[in-house]
Parts: C-alpha cells; structure tokens; sequence
C-alpha cells in the first residue's frame, strides 16, 4: 500500500504515512494500490487498473469475515452479498448455494483466498 499524498510505501495496518505525516488514505496525488501518479479527479489509476475513488481508498473486504459468513450464512449467499456481488447473492439465495454445490466451492475459493471482492481487490488478512 501506498500513501496517496507523496508515494511512500506505508505498511498495511499504518495510520500514518512515516515520510510525510499524511493520515492514511488522505489525499489525491498517488494510487494506493502500486504509488503511480494520479490525478486528483481520477476515478481509477491508469497504470494498475483500481479504483481511487477521487481521494478515497475503498476499503478491502476481510478474509476472516468473508470465511466465516460462507461457513455459516453461504447457502444463503450472504458471502457473496457481503463482497458487493448483489446478484450472485440473490442467485445463491434462490438456490440454496446451488443445492450446496456453489457454497462449497465459494467456501473453498475464499478459504484460500482466490474470491476477491466485487471490485476486483483481494481480501485482505489480518
């Protein structure tokens, strides 16, 4: 992760940026994801792809959380809801996880980490 005020590389769990005192996650000047220059009404960094959302960093889905909702709420697509895919979720809903099927191999995807978010991110782990 990036600081979006001048670059640096911050660690994940950082408040502040080290190199210039910024509170993670303020300002508009550099992608979060891989600290390429930005625009500050960017909507997404040309050089890697995600979304800056003008100044934000969207916030990354929790592994544990995403785990733990398909091991219990899964046949009900309650996971899949909670990673922004609202229509696989009614999908899953409808179908019971697809008579159980689907919940397992989402069960199996998240577990080892290979179901990012809606938005293309990966889970992050704590």
């Amino acid at each position: 992760m990036y600081c979006r005020n001048c670059g640096a590389p911050v660690g994940e769990k950082a408040a502040v940026c080290t190199s210039c005192g910024m509170k993670v996650g303020q300002g508009v000047r550099y992608c979060w994801n891989c600290g390429a220059e930005t625009g500050p009404a960017a909507e997404i960094c040309i050089k890697c792809g995600v979304r800056v959302a003008a100044g934000e960093i969207a916030e990354q889905k929790d592994w544990t959380t995403a785990l733990l909702l398909s091991i219990f709420l899964g046949e009900l697509g309650i996971d899949r809801f909670y990673l922004g895919y609202t229509v696989l979720g009614i999908l899953k809903l409808l179908t019971a996880g697809g008579c159980g099927i689907w919940w397992l191999i989402d069960l199996i995807l998240i577990a080892m980490n290979n179901l990012p978010d809606a938005e293309g991110r990966a889970l992050r782990k704590r």
